[in-house]
């Protein structure tokens, strides 16, 4: 499966027809963008990964704090500007829900753990 077939099952024939970008400028720019964030994506789940064998619980804590942060500035950041993008704003309920439930997730493991720290 190559980029422009995944734009277009992702976002649509017509809205991925209007993300490739009219000039080549445009389309490496877009490619470069692309490119930041699947390196973006690599670097995360290697950090989970590392994290993960961590033993100490004040660290996770920590860590999931950040990580609920992180993911509650993205569902603002979606709110206050991808809406003003018309071609992504119909994506922009269900991203907003995802970004709130992997927020919700890291409360999740924080309930668990405080309730562990406290039994």
């Amino acid at each position: 499966m190559n980029r422009d077939e995944i734009t277009m099952f992702g976002h649509g024939v017509e809205v991925a027809t209007k993300l490739k970008g009219s000039t080549s400028h445009d389309q490496l720019l877009i490619q470069t963008s692309e490119s930041f964030s699947g390196l973006l994506l690599f670097a995360i789940g290697f950090l989970l990964l590392m994290v993960a064998f961590v033993k100490d619980r004040e660290f996770q804590i920590f860590f999931a704090k950040g990580c609920t942060l992180l993911h509650v500035s993205m569902a603002i950041w979606r709110v206050y500007f991808e809406q003003k993008l018309e071609d992504l704003a119909h994506d922009l309920p269900r991203l907003v829900v995802g970004d709130i439930a992997l927020a919700l997730s890291w409360v999740f493991f924080l309930v668990y753990s405080w309730r562990e720290k406290y039994d």
